[in-house]
C-alpha cells in the first residue's frame, strides 16, 4: 500500500509499494549516495529521526530527516547528501528550491543540504538566489580527493602513483599482514575492531567520533544492505593492524573512514597503502567512473592543507595515489521561518542541557 498527498509542487510522500527501485535511483544512479538509500533512512528512524519518503512528480525520491523543536514545535529538515544530481548540478539546484518550499508549508522552520556538487558549477549561485546561505559542514570534510578511472587500466593507474608510494605497496604485499574483504553479514566483530582502530586515530588526531552502537550499528545496516565494503589487515603478532570502510555508489567507491595501529607501522609500513590499492583495484573491477579517497579538510580550514598543519600528511598520502582535489559547493540552508528558528535553537540547547545534566546526577 502507498500512501501520496498530491501536491502543487508535484511533491508527495511514498512508502509501501512506492518504494520499489527507490536505491536503483537515489544510490547506484550516477551520483547516488548511500545516505540517500532506504538503510540510512531506516536506521535513522531508529534513532528518532522522522523520516520522509518523497519523490517528485517524475519518480525522483528524496529522503528527508526531520526534528521536532522542544516544546515550541515545529520542525528542522536535513537531506542527507541530497537531491542527488542525477540529472546534472541545475538539477539538483531546482529540486532543492521546490523541496524547501514544500515543507516550509508543512511547519519545517529551517532545511539543510549538502550534496556532492562541484563548487564550480551553477549549483551555489542557483541555490543562493532562491535564499540558501553556506552554512558549516554536517559532514566532516566539504571536499574531496578522487581519482578517475574511466577508460584506464589497472597498470595505468598504479603507473600514476607515486614511486614512493609503488614501493611502499609492494614491500606490503611481500610482508606477513593478510588482507580480508568484508561485504556481507556476519561482521560485526570485525566493525568491531575497526571502531576500536578509528576511536584511537581519532585520539591521534585529535578528532572524535560518535558511540559504537550508532557507528557500528550503520556500519553493520549499510553492510547488510550491499552499500559498504570493509577491508581490513591482520598479522599473527598484531591481531588487526588497519582497515578501510568504503561505500559502493553513484557509479563510484568511496572512502569513508581509514585506519590503522600506530605501534605496528615501523613493523609493518605501508599497509594502509596496500589497502588504499587494494580498494582502488576493487574499483576498477567495478568499473566505476572514480575513485573517491575521501576529504582532508577539517573545520575552521575548508582548503587544501598547508605544510605544518595536521591534515597535511594525509593530504599527501592521498595525492600520491594520483588523487585530484575537488572543491564541492558544500552544506547549505534555507531558514522560512526565523522567528520559530532562532527559537528553536534556545529550546533544543536548553534541551541538550537539561539532559546532560540528568546524566551526570544518574552516574
Amino acid at each position: 500500500m502507498s500512501e501520496r498527498t498530491a501536491d502543487v509542487d508535484g511533491i508527495h510522500e511514498v512508502r509501501g509499494g512506492d518504494l520499489a527501485n527507490w536505491d536503483g535511483l537515489a544510490v547506484t544512479a550516477p551520483g547516488g549516495h548511500v545516505f540517500q538509500s532506504r538503510a540510512y533512512g531506516e536506521f535513522q528512524a531508529r534513532l528518532g529521526w522522522r523520516v520522509r519518503w518523497l519523490r517528485f512528480a517524475d519518480g525522483f525520491p528524496v529522503l528527508v530527516l526531520q526534528r521536532r523543536w522542544p516544546w515550541i514545535g515545529g520542525w528542522s529538515a536535513y537531506v542527507p547528501r541530497g537531491p542527488v544530481p542525477t540529472g546534472g548540478p541545475e538539477d539538483a539546484a531546482d529540486r532543492l528550491t521546490t523541496l524547501a518550499r514544500w515543507l516550509a508549508r508543512r511547519g519545517v522552520s529551517v532545511l539543510a543540504a549538502d550534496p556532492e556538487v562541484e563548487a564550480a558549477s551553477a549549483f551555489p549561485g542557483r541555490i543562493r538566489a532562491a535564499g540558501f546561505r553556506p552554512i558549516e559542514e554536517l559532514q566532516p570534510s566539504r571536499h574531496r580527493m578522487r581519482i578517475p578511472l574511466a577508460g584506464r587500466t589497472a597498470d595505468e593507474v598504479f603507473a600514476g602513483i607515486a614511486k614512493s608510494t609503488r614501493q611502499r605497496i609492494r614491500r606490503a604485499e611481500a610482508g606477513d599482514a593478510e588482507i580480508t574483504r568484508h561485504d556481507a553479514p556476519p561482521a560485526r566483530q570485525g566493525l568491531d575492531e575497526f571502531y576500536d582502530l578509528l576511536r584511537a586515530t581519532g585520539d591521534r588526531r585529535g578528532f572524535t567520533f560518535g558511540s559504537r552502537d550508532e557507528f557500528v550499528g550503520w556500519w553493520d545496516a549499510a553492510l547488510a544492505a550491499g552499500h559498504l565494503v570493509h577491508l581490513s589487515a591482520r598479522t599473527p603478532a598484531h591481531g588487526t593492524i588497519a582497515g578501510l570502510l568504503l561505500y559502493r555508489h553513484g557509479g563510484r567507491i568511496s572512502t569513508v573512514h581509514s585506519a590503522d595501529l600506530a605501534s605496528a607501522r615501523a613493523e609493518h609500513p605501508g599497509v594502509l597503502h596496500l589497502l588504499r590499492w587494494r580498494a582502488i583495484q576493487l574499483a576498477l573491477a567495478a568499473e566505476c567512473a572514480e575513485m573517491d579517497l575521501g576529504g582532508v579538510d577539517v573545520a575552521g580550514a575548508r582548503r587544501v592543507p598547508e605544510h605544518g598543519e595536521s591534515m597535511y600528511g594525509l593530504y599527501e598520502h592521498k595525492r600520491s595515489f594520483g588523487a585530484d582535489w575537488v572543491e564541492l559547493a558544500g552544506a547549505h540552508e534555507l531558514v522560512s521561518d526565523p522567528v520559530r528558528y532562532a527559537a528553536g535553537r534556545v529550546t533544543q540547547r536548553v534541551q541538550r542541557v537539561i539532559a546532560r545534566r540528568g546524566a551526570e546526577t544518574a552516574a
